[in-house]
């Protein structure tokens, strides 16, 4: 793997792992930072818990696939699935709903952000290959 490749994992891994931990330890704390109230009911709580652990395991997965040759393809998918995903249904809310908080619309930023560094680092003809993502 070259250097970006690592860099390029490695913040779409500790995001993906912070952001999916904080959801699941505390989700009425993470989505007041966006200036979203959440009620105490347990149905809601539980339903916030489970995709927030979710995204914790695939930034393990991820961040495993720097050092794991045997899961960097598996790291490279999920990166980019999570961070093209998750901007895709950002803007099409937008369309549909309209304008977000700002704290929304910031993480949409950092999301396209990451996004663009994963696509930048395993774009074709760079370094090793990495699951038939970079020329070989």
């Amino acid at each position: 793997m070259t250097y970006i490749q690592k860099i390029a994992l490695g913040v779409a891994g500790i995001t993906t792992l912070g952001i999916g931990s904080l959801i699941l330890i505390a989700p009425q704390a993470f989505y007041a930072s966006y200036g979203i109230a959440l009620g105490p009911g347990p149905s809601l709580l539980s339903e916030l818990r489970a995709p927030g652990a979710g995204l914790a395991a695939f930034g393990g997965v991820i961040l495993a696939g720097i050092v794991t040759p045997s899961l960097r393809q598996a790291a490279v998918v999920v990166a980019l699935t999570i961070f093209l995903a998750f901007p895709t249904g950002r803007l099409l809310g937008l369309l549909i709903d309209g304008m977000p908080s700002g704290g929304i619309l910031a993480a949409l930023g950092l999301e396209l952000a990451i996004a663009g560094l994963c696509l930048f680092a395993f774009r074709r003809g760079t370094g090793p290959a990495v699951g038939g993502l970079a020329a070989r």
